[in-house]
């Protein structure tokens, strides 16, 4: 969380995201999710899993800059690519 924008404007960088995904398919498999706003980005990761949907799927949805739940979007790149956009 520490290299999340609205995390940093909301002094709130206390925190984790990490999104699994199979190694062969992509196919999310769970994720973790710590800090103040996990219980709110929480439903958008249910749904990807519910769906099938891959971290690449999750990774291409364009996310509202800057808000908390660009750090899914980032977990899921980093899951999928191995390198996030935004790290400290």
């Amino acid at each position: 969380m520490s290299a999340n924008s609205r995390a940093k404007t909301n002094d709130e960088t206390e925190g984790l995201f990490k999104a699994l995904a199979h190694k062969d398919t992509d196919r999310l498999l769970g994720v973790h999710l710590l800090g103040p706003s996990a219980g709110e980005l929480i439903n958008e990761a249910a749904l990807a899993m519910e769906y099938g949907a891959s971290a690449e799927d999750v990774a291409r949805v364009s996310h509202a800059h800057p808000t908390v739940s660009e750090a899914l979007r980032e977990s899921c790149l980093s899951a999928f690519c191995g390198k996030a956009i935004n790290f400290s």
